[in-house]
């Protein structure tokens, strides 16, 4: 498989493993300029990058850094984001601020994560019932904490 990325304007950087085995792709900042995102605000960020996957049977997330939600509180406002095989518009990520203080974004940084995984797409079928399970309908905290 191969994904073909296009740099939208020059100074996009090209997403990249940080080790041989990480399993993401750092996506980096491209705001034309630096933006401060002050606590409990939310801020879209570019990165001034298209991609296309070679397969369709796949789906790319974007995920959080730990370090900046870890050391500053600044995670994706949507958990994850989910980027559909035959999008071609410029991945924007957008950051919110669980801080307490403002973050600044800056070209150049290292924002967010993107894996590519593999997509299931079964036929649905209706059915007045479902199979019996150990654990059935209980849910949110039914096995325990």
């Amino acid at each position: 498989m191969t994904l073909s990325v296009q740099r939208l304007c020059p100074e996009a950087q090209l997403p990249k493993r940080a080790t041989k085995d990480s399993a993401g792709y750092d996506l980096y900042a491209l705001p034309n300029a630096a933006v401060t995102i002050a606590p409990g605000e939310i801020c879209k960020i570019p990165t001034g990058i298209a991609v296309a996957p070679s397969r369709k049977d796949v789906a790319l997330c974007i995920f959080p850094r730990s370090g900046l939600s870890a050391k500053h509180g600044i995670t994706l406002a949507n958990s994850v984001g989910l980027v559909d095989s035959d999008y071609r518009g410029e991945l924007i990520v957008p950051l919110i601020n669980h801080g307490t203080q403002p973050f600044t974004v800056e070209a150049g940084m290292r924002i967010a994560q993107l894996v590519i995984l593999p997509i299931l797409t079964p036929e649905l079928e209706e059915a007045d019932s479902l199979d019996e399970t150990e654990r059935g309908a209980g849910g949110f905290g039914a096995s325990g904490l």
